[in-house]
């Protein structure tokens, strides 16, 4: 099942996905729900983000290629950071590249979102329930700012920098997931969630017990080899199977913005 949120004739709706046309759902995602009866061509409506998260929670270095590139020692424990909800765009909004930054890496990931509270479980406590899906995400990061500040939020914080979309997917196995991120047309990065450090089901664990997960939030489980500078104009593609395609080209601030 995919679940969009999506805007139609001025209101905010969510609706699963069914060929062409978005069915609109009665009641919560994250409960209970049904699905309409008054489907809605998807070419019709604006594609927005398809959750609104309390909070995203990134990890690092979280495939061994993607450290090793990085020459980064592999990690004892998820090497974990916050980026912040205001930074959230969807499918086909452009990145905005600050003027402070002076490389602007793409970064392809699979994403968890959360379905319901969680929060302190236990090693062998079941995960399945607490995840509604998965989503395609582009952690995107000023690279040359994560290196001269050594903490990661200012790079990853800015504005535009966590597209996320176009829809949560259920059913999917978490073990078995395939990412591949395109620049421009070009395939820059393949990977499988088989290749993870860490398990989706072994951080959404350790997660729960540093912080409450809220229905909603995001996980984003790191991005294989192959991150690379963007420029103005490029188009990024996140494809992931089971999902689709995230889609988001990168842009300068105007004039206004600049002020």
């Amino acid at each position: 099942m995919k679940i969009y949120r999506f805007r139609y004739r001025k209101k905010i709706l969510q609706g699963i996905l069914k060929e062409e046309y978005l069915f609109p759902i009665v009641g919560s995602i994250f409960g209970d729900f049904r699905i309409g009866t008054s489907p809605v061509p998807i070419g019709d409506v604006r594609i927005l983000p398809p959750v609104l998260p309390s909070k995203i929670i990134g990890i690092g270095r979280n495939y061994r290629d993607h450290a090793k590139e990085l020459g980064n020692p592999l990690p004892q424990e998820p090497l974990v950071f916050l980026k912040p909800s205001t930074a959230v765009i969807g499918h086909l909004e452009p990145v905005v590249q600050p003027p402070s930054a002076g490389r602007v890496d793409y970064e392809g990931e699979v994403a968890v979102v959360i379905r319901k509270k969680t929060r302190k479980l236990g090693d062998d406590d079941p995960v399945a329930d607490c995840i509604l899906g998965y989503t395609c995400f582009n952690d995107v990061t000023a690279r040359d700012l994560q290196t001269k500040d050594v903490q990661f939020t200012r790079a990853k914080g800015f504005d535009t920098f966590a597209a996320v979309g176009p829809c949560v997917a259920t059913g999917l196995d978490p073990a078995g997931i395939r990412l591949k991120t395109f620049l421009n047309g070009k395939l820059v990065q393949s990977g499988t969630t088989a290749n993870l450090i860490f398990s989706i089901p072994y951080l959404v664990r350790f997660l729960s017990r540093i912080m409450t997960l809220n229905p909603g939030d995001i996980i984003a489980t790191g991005t294989p080899a192959g991150v690379g500078p963007t420029s103005p104009g490029d188009r990024v593609d996140v494809q992931i199977e089971g999902i689709g395609v995230l889609s988001n080209t990168f842009t300068r601030p105007s004039g206004k913005e600049d002020t």
